[in-house]
């Protein structure tokens, strides 16, 4: 009776057991990088997973530290034998930017007029709504009425106004897509004009951190994450764009739940680049003027680990300072959240709270080396925050001369 018993409590811990190695094969398939970097010559480590190396049987324990420029696959495995994972290993000069952590106003126009919010109009007859009436949306972005490309808010009020009542097609992009409907705008006694009761951005502004500039190409970099409007959160579509000189004039500091925000003035209106991308890692465009700050290497992401780093940030004038922090978590797997970081010097502390709207693109260095950029604050914890790699950022720069604006 008790060599049954034993059996099956054997094939339990068994089936346990293949169950737990599957699921940790999984994740750590998950967590390391589709792609890895690297020097002429230096071997293929991952000091983040460091038992993981490429796989014995192929041949290629470094199989990366070959000296001729190119792109290579490798096989990682736990231990030299247990393959994992197949990624592509680039071998390339490791870049060298301009670090900057200076601050810097950003002027975009967007593609189209964003609605921002809704009115309803008093005809006399009861309230009405137009805009609503036609289904369009908070965040949609009217691109087109009748005739009329709609780039600025001064063109939405002409094109309402040239339909004069009769019903307008509209064109509209949501989500995305473009779409169309119907509208008739309604007469407002009041204002004495066309209405339909919506209200429309064509335009934002704003205070960022410079990252980097890449000299070779004449690339500026900054932010992080996109540029939002402030009402409905969409990323802004960009059609044109311009950063300035900016100073820091002060600065609320953060509390748990109530994030701190830099307080920038614009200096003058010559601009000093044009922005070309408004990405989810940020804004990117073309250098019009030359930029303060140190030529450093870039780590690339695989070098990125928890530990000891700096920020350089303005949170008074126009000229960054040097503060600790800590890399709390590094992430390979999401994109826009590669590191969380907490701020640890002191005189930050007691300037800002931590991390504060406005410190987006200051830039992350460990070891003498650009590792990435803060993007965000956790709010219930201004301490801390997200911050993307620098690699992720200038693959992205390496775009902007694909772009109309900077092909112009």
């Amino acid at each position: 009776m008790q060599k049954p018993k034993a059996r099956r409590w054997v094939c339990l811990a068994a089936v346990y057991l293949l169950t737990a190695g599957i699921a940790l094969l999984g994740w750590l398939w998950h967590s390391l990088p589709d792609e890895i970097c690297l020097e002429p010559g230096q071997p293929l480590e991952l000091p983040r997973f460091r038992w993981v190396e490429p796989l014995h049987r192929t041949g290629s324990r470094n199989v990366a530290s070959t000296r001729a420029a190119g792109s290579y696959q490798a096989t990682l495995s736990l231990g030299g034998w247990l393959p994992v994972k197949t990624v592509r290993a680039i071998v390339t000069e490791r870049p060298r930017v301009t670090v900057c952590g200076t601050p810097f106003g950003i002027k975009m126009f967007s593609e189209g007029a964003l609605i921002v919010g809704f009115s309803d109009l008093d005809t006399g007859n009861g309230p009405v709504n137009p805009a609503k009436q036609a289904g369009l949306r908070l965040g949609d972005r009217v691109i087109r009425m009748g005739d009329t490309l709609t780039e600025t808010n001064e063109a939405v009020k002409e094109a309402l106004d040239a339909a004069a009542g009769s019903a307008v097609p509209v064109v509209y992009v949501r989500n995305g897509e473009q779409q169309q409907t119907v509208l008739t705008p309604v007469w407002d006694a009041a204002a004495a004009q066309w209405r339909a009761g919506m209200w429309v951005r064509d335009s934002s502004a704003g205070v960022g951190t410079l990252t980097f500039v890449d000299p070779e190409n004449g690339v500026f970099a900054g932010l992080g994450h996109p540029i939002s409007d402030s009402d409905t959160g969409e990323s802004v579509a960009l059609r044109s764009g311009e950063i300035v000189a900016c100073e820091i004039i002060g600065c609320t500091s953060g509390t748990a739940g109530r994030p701190g925000e830099l307080k920038g003035r614009f200096l003058g209106t010559h601009a000093l680049g044009s922005i070309c991308i408004n990405g989810e890692n940020g804004v990117y465009g073309v250098a019009r003027a030359a930029f303060a700050g140190q030529t450093l290497p870039l780590a690339f992401a695989q070098e990125v680990v928890p530990g000891d780093a700096e920020i350089w940030t303005t949170t008074e004038g126009e000229t960054p300072e040097v503060y600790r922090v800590r890399i709390e978590k590094v992430n390979d797997a999401d994109p826009r959240r590669n590191m969380i970081l907490r701020v640890t010097d002191p005189e930050l502390l007691a300037k800002t709270g931590g991390i504060v709207q406005g410190m987006s693109g200051s830039p992350i260095l460990q070891n003498g080396r650009l590792v990435g950029a803060v993007t965000h604050v956790l709010v219930n914890d201004p301490a801390r925050g997200y911050g993307i790699f620098a690699q992720t950022m200038l693959k992205q720069a390496a775009n902007v001369s694909e772009t109309p604006t900077a092909a112009g």
